[in-house]
């Protein structure tokens, strides 16, 4: 009878795991992981798929910036919470907005509608620099319409008493605290997106806007905002 470091030795080696885990899976790799994205990629400006993804990106921020902003300021209008919407109506529809334009440019520009997503998948090299400098040219200039937009229908008086929706650092906190709160809120975020996007998953396209709104609902209910181009 075989001593029992043989029989560790050989049985190892006659029965292999059917399935690997841990370090054993990393061998054969059953996804294609894309080459990183150049830094400079002239030819895209030639392209108009370049400029389409532009522009999905700036309408979904406008339409983002309209409705979330005139949902922020007819809470703030209401005489008390309970008679809108509230903060839990504010955080869905956020996160309602992102679900929905997500899933409509996500084939589009790849719906990031955020400046904090591009400039985080820039760096993965996931999109070139011309790219990304694009994307976040066309969702702050979305950003801006959009916000244009309420104050021409709300007035500028109406529109100033609520601040335009914006958001201020509450009683009782520091901007410091505002500060970490949305250093932690848009960290969540940009790795929920990474993980979203994973090239080792199947059916990526199809969770993304899902996991995108669970992550965004539930942060905007704590931090209200977490978005660059919103400020």
């Amino acid at each position: 009878m075989e001593s029992k470091e043989e029989d560790v030795r050989v049985g190892a080696t006659k029965f292999s795991e059917r399935q690997p885990i841990g370090t054993a899976a990393q061998g054969d790799k059953d996804y294609k992981e894309p080459p990183p994205a150049p830094l400079f990629e002239p030819g895209e400006l030639k392209s108009w798929s370049f400029y389409r993804a532009g522009i999905a990106e700036f309408v979904a921020t406008f339409l983002f910036l309209y409705i979330t902003i005139l949902t922020v300021m007819g809470v703030n209008r209401s005489p008390s919470k309970c008679a809108s919407v509230g903060i839990q109506g504010i955080a869905w529809a956020f996160g309602g907005m992102i679900f929905a334009l997500v899933y409509c440019t996500a084939g589009i520009s790849g719906g990031h509608i955020n400046p904090a997503v591009t400039f985080g998948l820039f760096l993965a090299r996931k999109l070139s620099l011309t790219r990304a400098l694009f994307y976040i040219i066309m969702q702050c200039l979305g950003a801006i319409c959009g916000a244009g937009v309420v104050k021409g229908f709300e007035g500028n008086a109406r529109y100033e008493m609520f601040k335009g929706g914006a958001n201020f650092v509450n009683s009782g906190y520091t901007k410091g605290d505002g500060l970490g709160a949305e250093i932690v809120g848009t960290f969540v975020l940009v790795y929920t997106v990474f993980s979203a996007t994973d090239a080792k998953r199947n059916a990526r396209d199809s969770h993304v806007p899902v996991c995108y709104t669970l992550s965004f609902s539930p942060l905007q209910y704590c931090i209200h905002s977490i978005n660059l181009a919103y400020k």
